[in-house]
């Protein structure tokens, strides 16, 4: 995990309360090691308190041309071991993945959407 000087704190190892802040710029993998995308969002239902998506860039060069994508909070697991993120899914699935640019994001409180984003994931909603 980053901390404020981009360094890894290891705060991936036992913790179960983090700062959001530690988590962007984070990781995603597949589970065979491939990097998938970055964490740029945590995107929290405020009624609940809970992590509703994680918001991954994938693909561009220097932020350019990146995709964004919102995967619910449940497709991600922690590998505490690597200190990093796993996703079950590939990199051809993401390029094909539902996605938006960092100037025109989705609804995300839409339900309908959701519903498509969850089943896209293969997440339960």
């Amino acid at each position: 995990m980053n901390n404020t000087n981009g360094t890894h704190t290891g705060s991936l190892l036992g913790s179960r309360v983090l700062s959001a802040s530690t988590l962007n710029g984070d990781d995603v993998y597949d589970p065979g090691g491939e990097k998938l995308g970055s964490i740029k969002e945590l995107m929290l239902d405020v009624e609940n308190g809970k992590v509703c998506y994680a918001v991954l860039s994938f693909g561009g060069f220097l932020s350019l041309g990146e995709k964004l994508f919102a995967v619910p909070w449940s497709a991600l697991k922690i590998d505490t071991e690597n200190k990093r993120f796993v996703m079950d899914t590939t990199e051809e699935r993401m390029k094909n993945a539902p996605g938006f640019d960092s100037d025109d994001w989705p609804n995300m409180a839409d339900t309908s959407w959701e519903k498509s984003i969850y089943s896209y994931y293969r997440t339960k909603y």
